[in-house]
């Protein structure tokens, strides 16, 4: 109530004086909203910094550091009372951060890391290496330990890409009869995924897996086997635990996903904002925290529900 009181008393207003009579405005800058594990990102964050009763808005850069230092920007002259920011790159991010500080705003990160610690307040991430493990585990027995297969590689800019390449490795390789034919970089993007699929097919017809660093990519790769008439049998591993995802698994076109709590750290990261906010002190002494993940084959699903896209419940 007291909400729609305040938007309707000031609606003529502009946007620095709405922060200000509210408890403060939170920027919230993700990649891309038409992703829906980046979407779900910005809409837990601001709803939780309303609820929290600050101002908030959800701006992206798509994976463009200029449009990343603009929007950091716009958030210092708007008297931003703090960022929650997923960087565009790791090391290309570090001056955008760095603006920000200098300007006295707290920055959370969430969801990929930058490669410079003791600026941002906190980053909070997923726990790649345990997920990449653990799918890359699920994708062995459902596979066997043998046979031929390809990789599907995320934005090389973005460090959880490498991270989750080598948790798969390290578990692969330990299994000499499983051929990997080829890698492709396909930037997180399921028309990418799609494209670069349908090339390494036609180089490597009698593949029989396909493991892959999000679910975008690894439901594009299975709409080119579809089209190939090709998909039949086939492993498929996914990455994010997106709700398209989650119904590949249910037709049973896709073997597994690794589910991220997005949501969760998302609304941590701003939580630990307010903390930060109103007392000065950190929430949560350590920097870099981490969140495992999830693994969501067809056998979970007997066990839990979605009560909302990335939040799996009993």
């Amino acid at each position: 109530m007291f909400k729609r009181t305040l938007f309707a008393t000031i609606a003529a207003l502009p946007l620095m004086s709405t922060a200000a009579m509210a408890d403060g405005l939170i920027s919230i800058i993700v990649n891309d909203p038409s992703n829906p594990y980046w979407f779900t990102e910005g809409e837990v964050a601001k709803a939780t910094a309303e609820e929290l009763g600050y101002d908030a808005n959800v701006a992206a850069h798509k994976g463009d550091t200029n449009t990343e230092s603009n929007l950091v920007d716009t958030a210092i002259t708007n008297k931003a009372a703090a960022i929650i920011l997923d960087p565009a790159n790791a090391d290309g991010s570090v001056g955008a951060v760095k603006k920000a500080v200098a300007a006295g705003i707290p920055v959370f990160i969430v969801n990929a890391e930058i490669n410079q610690t003791g600026l941002a307040k906190a980053q909070l991430v997923s726990n790649n290496a345990q997920g990449a493990a653990l799918g890359a585990m699920a994708w062995v027995d459902a596979m066997g330990t043998e046979g031929s297969y390809v990789e599907l590689f995320g934005a090389p800019s973005d460090n959880n890409a490498q991270t989750r390449s080598n948790g798969f490795e390290t578990v692969l390789s330990q299994y000499s009869d499983l051929d990997k034919k080829a890698q492709e970089v396909a930037n997180w993007d399921r028309t990418q995924g799609y494209t670069k699929m349908q090339s390494m097919l036609q180089a490597n017809p009698n593949i029989s897996g396909v493991i892959s660093g999000n679910d975008e990519m690894a439901l594009g790769a299975i709409a080119a086997l579809k089209e190939a008439g090709k998909l039949e049998g086939k492993i498929i591993g996914g990455f994010d635990g997106s709700p398209d995802a989650v119904e590949a698994v249910k037709a049973g076109e896709l073997t597994y996903t690794v589910l991220q709590p997005v949501a969760i750290f998302a609304e941590e990261a701003v939580r630990q904002a307010d903390y930060f906010i109103k007392n000065g002190t950190l929430k949560v002494a350590e920097e870099k925290q981490l969140f495992d993940c999830i693994l969501v084959d067809a056998s979970i699903l007997d066990i839990y529900s979605f009560s909302g896209p990335f939040q799996l419940d009993r």
